[in-house]
């Protein structure tokens, strides 16, 4: 797998209230974006950075464990919309080369646009 690119210092990941694009980072006017995948069929996540696929990680990226007793920050509506916008189509495992997964061992199939814009949509 390949492994995360150097997160500039100073961003810091946020929830963004879906289960399939869980994190997103904003730096440098650049979004930075993990799907989660369908571990073990597909890798744990994908990278993306303005909707632009970076590699697929086996691990969570640095920074993304927040201190003990502490939560990342959440995503505002208009972040969070933003970010919605720029993941669309790309839901399912593949769908960034133009070949989304239709594996039958896995849920890709599921993931829509609408379901990965629901709050907190489940995994």
């Amino acid at each position: 797998m390949n492994s995360l690119p150097t997160l500039p210092p100073r961003a810091v990941w946020h929830r963004t209230g879906t289960g399939v694009f869980p994190y997103a980072a904003r730096t440098d006017g650049h979004w930075w974006v993990l799907r989660l995948n369908d571990f073990p069929e597909h890798p744990l996540y994908t990278l993306f950075v303005d909707a632009q696929v970076v590699g697929d990680l086996d691990d969570a990226p640095a920074g993304l464990q927040p201190a003990p007793g502490a939560a990342l920050p959440g995503l505002t509506e208009p972040e969070r919309a933003e970010v919605l916008r720029l993941v669309a189509g790309l839901g399912p495992y593949g769908a960034e080369w133009g070949t989304p997964c239709t594996s039958d061992y896995c849920t890709c199939s599921a993931l829509t646009d609408a379901y990965v814009a629901r709050p907190d949509s489940p995994r």
